[in-house]
């Protein structure tokens, strides 16, 4: 499951240099246009996933901004990250 979200990860930040780039340098054609549009669904839907994030963990864990920064960037990889380490804290604190 590590592979995956590392993988994940690398991926989605290609994705979102790719649109950065897009913005400073923007491509010709369609290309431009549709990485305008990615970058508008993209940032939506990372902000929502932060919420999502914030009303499902802020009682299971002590977030910081950095946590917030992670999800935004890194999307539905960071939430994975995240809940394995409440599962993990969950099962600490049963053995205990």
């Amino acid at each position: 499951m590590k592979f995956v979200i590392t993988t994940g990860k690398a991926v989605t930040l290609f994705a979102w240099l790719l649109m950065a780039y897009n913005l400073i340098m923007p491509f010709e054609g369609n290309i431009g246009i549709i990485l305008y549009i990615l970058l508008a669904i993209t940032a939506f839907m990372h902000l929502f996933q932060v919420v999502i994030f914030h009303t499902l963990f802020k009682s299971l864990l002590t977030l910081k901004r950095s946590d917030y920064l992670h999800v935004f960037t890194f999307g539905a990889f960071s939430l994975l990250q995240y809940r394995s380490k409440v599962m993990q804290n969950l099962g600490n604190a049963k053995t205990r």
